[in-house]
């Protein structure tokens, strides 16, 4: 199953440690952990369903794009990586 962490300034909002999830896509992979925690949604995506900006996706290493990552097919061996920037000093 693919597999999904959060970095730590999600943590709050979402789960911690690393999930096993399942989904032919990464919208579908990520929905189940969207409806558990309804919160986290509104840290990674907008109303249209669009990354926001400020949140970057990573799947085996690899930078996706924000306008395809909930299209994106996922694997049984996937590393999937959410990250927030943070800003200020």
């Amino acid at each position: 199953m693919p597999r999904v962490a959060f970095t730590s300034h999600l943590r709050k909002v979402a789960p911690t440690g690393v999930v096993e999830v399942s989904g032919a896509d990464l919208g579908a992979a990520l929905e189940p952990v969207f409806t558990q925690f309804p919160k986290l949604r509104l840290y990674v995506v907008d109303e249209q369903n669009r990354l926001r900006r400020h949140v970057v996706i990573f799947l085996n290493g690899a930078r996706l794009t924000a306008a395809d990552w909930p299209h994106h097919p996922v694997g049984a061996t996937d590393e999937i990586y959410v990250l927030q920037a943070l800003s200020g000093g």
